[in-house]
């Protein structure tokens, strides 16, 4: 049986030397409101309550109530419904589809078949979806990198040929670009990947048709819409002096 003469006297005595009522809870194994009746006339020193405010604020900062910490939670959550919202496997229009719409964001609209970024699960994905729609496998594939002189070059080259299975040999030389005194948030670790198909212009024009296709039923407003607009085509080039 608990000592309650005892414990108190111990409880005031830890109060005095500015103890928060959790910490003393923890030592004596005694309840809030028990300390709260014991303790509410015993005062504290400016200075003592100044400390136990900041541990206070502290410990709600780094606690679960945190806004950081409740958004990350949010988010877990979004993400994890999401995940539920989708259907496993994905059927093989959706896949080709997927893909056409990475390559539309983030390709080159120029004459040649490729694709930068610096994800490698991106360019995991791509790679096999080249292969599993256009069947053409990472022996066909040129690869160059962008990357900053305290990359090793031969080192990031492995790494992302052992990730897509493009040979070594098919990797062009690499672009350093030159210090810069700015600092930069995002460290691209493994540098950024540009991927091109051989030959594959027509592979090219042929997934834009795909694309052309979904978005027929736009054709005509977006059509109407530039008309109506089409003064702004007409402002003069910006000439630099």
């Amino acid at each position: 049986m608990k000592n309650h003469n005892l414990l108190k006297v111990k409880a005031i005595e830890l109060r005095k030397t500015g103890l928060s009522y959790g910490k003393i809870k923890k030592k004596l194994n005694v309840s809030k409101s028990t300390l709260s009746y014991w303790l509410k006339d015993v005062p504290l020193s400016e200075e003592q309550k100044k400390k136990l405010y900041t541990n206070k604020i502290a410990i709600l900062t780094r606690g679960p109530n945190c806004q950081k910490e409740r958004r990350k939670k949010e988010i877990e959550k979004i993400l994890t419904d999401a995940q539920s919202e989708i259907s496993l496997p994905i059927s093989f229009e959706t896949y080709r589809f997927f893909g056409a719409a990475l390559y539309w964001a983030e390709g080159t609209k120029g004459k040649s078949f490729e694709i930068t970024n610096s994800d490698p699960i991106m360019i995991a994905f791509i790679v096999k979806w080249f292969k599993d729609i256009f069947g053409v496998s990472p022996k066909g594939l040129d690869a160059r990198l962008n990357i900053y002189p305290q990359h090793n070059d031969l080192e990031i080259k492995k790494f992302w040929s052992d990730l897509t299975g493009i040979p070594l040999e098919n990797f062009g030389k690499s672009f350093v670009k030159p210090l810069n005194k700015n600092y930069k948030k995002n460290n691209l670790y493994y540098g950024t990947i540009k991927i091109r198909v051989k030959r594959g212009t027509d592979m090219k024009y042929r997934l834009y048709g795909w694309i052309k296709s979904v978005l027929k039923k736009f054709d005509k407003n977006i059509e109407l819409t530039e008309k109506r607009w089409s003064h702004l085509k007409e402002v003069s080039r910006a000439v630099n002096i």
